[in-house]
């Protein structure tokens, strides 16, 4: 009994990663009902002139990730696969390099924390240099003013000609 149990585990298995790219099926069918959900959801002022309005973007989007969902879903118990990226500088037989995937996690989830007491032009700084410096730059002295300039660039970009507003922190009297 416990060598057909483990028969039946291992089938399971192999037939799970087999299709593997079911799981990104799954992702598109519940992001497509969460944005219909939203879309048809929202409120929608009256007063609106024509046809097209505030919903019909993320409907259409939603009702694309659906029908992108079930294809995909189709195609794989099709016995469709998707073809292992071949990279002329990838090698596919290495791991990934999880250092650089988890410093990056981390200087997002530091900008996405200071973004709000620091302000943009300091928490962007520290964005751009930590991701240079995650992604293998180690010019410690060029990096940082680097950093600082785009920045700062970016931020008078977006809140001085864009009309965007973002947080300036204790800068925003200076800026």
């Amino acid at each position: 009994m416990n060598t057909t149990t483990t028969e039946n585990t291992a089938e399971k298995k192999s037939w799970l990663r087999e299709h593997s790219e079911l799981g990104v099926g799954v992702v598109l069918l519940l992001l497509g009902v969460l944005v219909l959900t939203d879309a048809l959801t929202m409120s929608v002022d009256l007063a609106q002139r024509g046809p097209v309005g505030p919903r019909t973007v993320p409907v259409v989007v939603g009702a694309g990730l659906l029908v992108v969902a079930v294809l995909l879903a189709v195609d794989v118990l099709r016995g469709g696969r998707g073809e292992a990226e071949g990279g002329e500088d990838v090698d596919l037989a290495e791991p990934g390099d999880w250092r650089t995937v988890l410093l990056l996690a981390g200087v997002f989830l530091g900008f996405a924390v200071l973004i709000g007491p620091v302000g943009f032009p300091v928490a962007g700084a520290l964005l751009f240099w930590g991701a240079a410096y995650a992604l293998g730059s180690r010019h410690l002295h060029r990096d940082p003013l680097i950093a600082a300039a785009l920045s700062l660039l970016t931020y008078v970009v977006f809140d001085n000609l864009l009309g965007v507003p973002l947080p300036g922190g204790p800068l925003m009297g200076v800026l």
